[in-house]
């Protein structure tokens, strides 16, 4: 595996609750919980779930692409550099910290109904 691919894996799988997922193409997909926070091919590009507004912003920056399949709400960011795997693990960080959140609120709502009883 490419040297910046392998430290984006690193980092990404050191957060705690992400588990690592084959993914097609030979991909490597990054989970916490049943959610995919982004997901790196072995040709150096990480696909990575977007907000609409985050996918504008990174498209307009120019090194950014749409998905490559066309997958909505997915954006493909070719790795070529420390400074691309700098900013690839900037989404999934983002897609993390978005997904903890909503297990934490609905382990919440569970524990509020359990109360409520």
């Amino acid at each position: 595996m490419d040297s910046n691919l392998a430290s984006i894996q690193r980092e990404v799988l050191r957060w705690p609750g992400v588990t690592p997922a084959p993914g097609r193409f030979g991909a490597v997909a990054f989970r916490y919980g049943k959610r995919e926070i982004g997901h790196i091919h072995r040709d150096r590009v990480a696909d990575l779930p977007v907000t609409r507004e985050m996918r504008e912003g990174l498209l307009s920056g120019g090194r950014a692409r749409p998905h490559r399949a066309g997958v909505k709400g997915y954006t493909s960011y070719p790795v070529q550099d420390q400074e691309d795997v700098s900013v690839v693990l900037e989404i999934p960080g983002w897609n993390y910290d978005r997904a903890k959140a909503a297990v934490e609120r609905r382990a919440a709502r569970h524990e509020g109904k359990e109360g409520s009883s």
